[in-house]
């Protein structure tokens, strides 16, 4: 997450080291987000076939090169082209750790564990943000690059080694990508579980995407501290992963799932009415955490939508959440051109409220067991 997030800071370095524009630079943010989307369905066949923590490590160990690669680049378009193979690589990592999880850890204390990873992946996206901008000030855009290839290659030497004593666990089955994808969607719990997934991608990320262009716009702040409003819906999420053992204790799995997407709503009402831009700073901060109370149970169900196809069934839930991402994006660009921001944000509000409240519902009907279908 880190080494998705690093370019966002350092645009302007960028800018004036290829003396390009702004938005022909951000092409080594939008390679790295469209390779990373697409790669998702290859490795979930893999690492069911080869051994999730495998793959990952040699995912890990590929990311050095694209770093390294980065690091050196001579032109923009050498430097778009690593970005592009690095979030070919890091396609590989998130989605097969959890479903490595879905393997070793018992579904009632699963999405603790997982909580964890997304407390992890969360802290990465804001140090990538931070760092990346601060590295490249002191040191040059270059040496962001650089750390990160060395933390890859430890940690991918580290995987590797690890890897090798599980072998034995490697799933003997070796059926085809189509098949493998056709038996998680031919489950219907696991269609509803991506469908929804699907619809929050779509409504959680379209709103966030431009509310530092609402406070720009509404309220005349800058974007860097525009940006640094957002930033606390990462902190948001933080506050979750740090108290998620409790709030499960508390609220079971329907309870957090209806707090989600409760938290979401109010938020995003908020930052669509607010008569002035300090209601967004708790704002954001209600919506990270209501998004990832939302986010880590249907992340739970994904583990268990098809144990015998663990990592195909999590690689696909992050290629629709993804892809939801995308069409909720250009929706809400259409939206903000003809009408206003505004709009958006009402609009994810309430459908983010239903779907919640419609998650949690259909949980409870199942009473809270880990079926597969």
């Amino acid at each position: 997450m880190a080494s998705m997030r690093v370019c966002d800071a350092m645009l302007p370095s960028l800018v004036l080291e290829f003396s390009t524009t702004t938005g022909q630079a951000a092409r080594a943010i939008s390679g790295f987000a469209l390779a990373y989307g697409v790669l998702q369905l290859f490795y979930g066949p893999l690492g069911d076939r080869h051994g999730k923590a495998r793959v990952v490590g040699f995912a890990t160990l590929a990311c050095t090169i694209g770093c390294m690669a980065a690091a050196l680049s001579p032109n923009l378009d050498w430097l778009v082209a690593a970005r592009v193979f690095t979030g070919m690589a890091a396609a590989g990592i998130i989605p097969l750790t959890m479903a490595w999880i879905g393997d070793g850890v018992a579904y009632e204390a699963r999405q603790e564990v997982l909580a964890r990873l997304l407390g992890a992946t969360v802290f990465g996206m804001i140090c990538g943000q931070w760092l990346g901008g601060l590295i490249a000030e002191l040191w040059g855009w270059r040496s962001a690059f650089a750390v990160l290839a060395l933390i890859f290659l430890v940690s991918g030497a580290m995987l590797t080694r690890l890897a090798r004593g599980l072998a034995h666990a490697r799933p003997a089955d070796t059926g085809s990508i189509g098949r493998r994808v056709l038996d998680v969607l031919s489950r219907p719990w696991a269609r509803t579980v991506l469908v929804i997934t699907c619809i929050e991608g779509a409504l959680a990320f379209s709103a966030m995407a431009f509310i530092p262009t609402h406070l720009h716009a509404a309220f005349h702040l800058t974007m860097p501290v525009a940006g640094a409003i957002v930033a606390l819906y990462g902190v948001g999420g933080l506050v979750y992963s740090r108290y998620a053992r409790a709030l499960l204790r508390r609220f079971g799995e329907t309870g957090l799932a209806g707090l989600g997407g409760s938290c979401m709503g109010l938020a995003f009402v908020t930052v669509a009415f607010a008569p002035s831009w300090a209601w967004a700073l708790p704002a954001c901060l209600v919506a990270g955490f209501g998004f990832y109370a939302l986010h880590n149970t249907l992340q739970t169900h994904a583990t268990q939508m098809s144990p015998a196809a663990r990592g195909t069934a999590v690689s696909l839930f992050a290629c629709v959440l993804f892809l939801g991402q995308s069409l909720g994006v250009l929706v809400a660009a259409w939206v903000v051109d003809r009408f206003s921001s505004s709009m958006v944000f009402a609009a994810s509000a309430l459908g983010l409220l239903l779907l919640g409240g419609v998650f949690a519902f259909l949980v409870g009907q199942r009473d809270g067991h880990p079926k597969e279908a």
